[in-house]
């Protein structure tokens, strides 16, 4: 039996939120995907969607199907069976960047604020992995962690009006991908041409939370090549 801390708590009428320590650490997000597996075998058709972040998950269940006191001791139960272990669960997926002063406009900030060169935040960006720690503020914006401690930046002063899609950034201990075009604080260092979200595919993003991410550094040709746009300067 797992000694593990949890707590479930009502969200509402058909709602369930999830916790545990309130902390960005890949052993809690482990355990978050862990427990969405034995939620999902648990509740099979009552259950009608989950929602994962950095240390919880919210449960959506059919109310006309079963309760909030019935999901409540069936999870109590299931949840038990939650054992620590490989903070590993999901899968490796690399994300093309087109590193450069044009496709980052914030490239030359960080190396200035850090001093260090411009190539170096790039090898620095691109050496870690990232886990997939949630997905929020838009579609496919995946929250990604933890930078490397020599490139981490507090956000903006004045957020930018627009940010492209596919515009690779940092803010603090995270890095991210923009999934389309929208205003933003994040310090931009690249684009990717990968799509962050895409209704029409199947799956619609290409990571999930538990996910590993790799950032591999591509040319200019390489990112036109794979359908990248060079906006214009959103400086």
């Amino acid at each position: 039996m797992s000694l593990l801390h949890f707590q479930l708590t009502p969200a509402g009428e058909n709602a369930l939120m999830l916790y545990f320590d309130q902390r960005i650490d890949p052993q809690i997000s482990a355990l978050v995907q862990q427990a969405c597996v034995l939620i999902r075998n648990e509740l099979t058709d009552d259950l009608i969607d989950l929602l994962p972040s950095y240390a919880s998950v919210l449960i959506l269940f059919n109310p006309l199907s079963t309760d909030l006191h019935r999901v409540s001791a069936q999870l109590q139960h299931s949840l038990k069976h939650l054992q620590s272990g490989n903070s590993q669960t999901g899968n490796t997926i690399e994300l093309p960047v087109y590193y450069s002063e044009e496709s980052g406009p914030d490239l030359a900030l960080i190396a200035k604020t850090k001093n260090i060169s411009i190539t170096e935040v790039i090898q620095r960006h691109q050496a870690l992995s990232y886990r997939v720690y949630a997905i929020g503020f838009a579609p496919g914006f995946a929250y990604l962690g933890e930078v490397d401690p020599l490139l981490q930046m507090p956000r903006l002063a004045t957020p930018r009006a627009k940010v492209p899609r596919g515009a690779v950034a940092i803010a603090d201990r995270q890095t991210a991908v923009y999934p389309a075009q929208s205003p933003g604080g994040w310090n931009l260092i690249g684009l990717c041409p990968t799509r962050m979200f895409n209704p029409d595919s199947t799956p619609v993003m290409p990571v999930a939370v538990g996910d590993e991410v790799r950032f591999v550094a591509i040319d200019k040709a390489e990112f036109l090549r794979l359908g990248g746009e060079i906006p214009g300067d959103e400086r």
